[in-house]
């Protein structure tokens, strides 16, 4: 399997996708609230495709999973004390990642996460950092496992949620000194 920038003319398929996802995880609207076309949106889909952030995971030529990786944190990201102080455009940050059904518990999202922060290291970037609904603890596990610190939460409006808690987390294993 092998991650590759996503474009344009994926963009039917990578719908689909998550369409898929959405309608056959078990458990979503439990724990990421997401729901068709809300959450994520063609339009965030479309914007992470055009500015090159869209990545996709597959084998052959199947979407096996899909993510955004941002060279930047938007303001969202400002309120939380972070392990290390840096500009927006030197902090990664990792959105809508999603695993095929088929293919959950085997790892992918693991190794997804690892390609990411393989793909900001080499872009420089000092600081890798997410966010995941409060609720979405098997995704907390998951990062904290990978190597991901807890760094506070925001009472922050979504879509698909309403006014709900996210949780933001930071990769310790940065490149940028740890603050003191």
């Amino acid at each position: 399997m092998r991650l590759e920038l996503a474009t344009q003319k994926e963009f039917d398929a990578i719908i689909t996708f998550y369409d898929d996802v959405t309608d056959r995880t078990p458990e979503i609207e439990k724990y990421a609230r997401w729901s068709k076309r809300k959450h994520p949106t063609l339009e965030g889909i479309k914007a992470y495709i055009e500015e090159g952030s869209m990545y996709l995971y597959k084998e052959e030529d199947v979407i096996v999973g899909a993510m955004a990786v941002t060279m930047y944190q938007g303001e969202d990201y400002h309120a939380i004390e972070w392990l290390q102080q840096v500009a927006d455009d030197k902090a990664a940050v990792i959105h809508i990642l999603a695993v095929n059904p088929d293919y959950q518990s085997k790892g992918i999202g693991s190794e997804m996460v690892r390609e990411a922060i393989r793909l900001a290291k080499n872009n420089g970037i000092q600081a890798i950092r997410l966010d995941a609904l409060a609720s979405n603890t098997p995704a907390h596990k998951l990062y904290e496992h990978l190597g991901f610190e807890y760094r506070g939460k925001q009472h922050l409006y979504a879509e698909n949620t309403g006014w709900t808690d996210f949780f933001f987390f930071e990769y310790k294993n940065s490149t940028a000194p740890q603050k003191v």
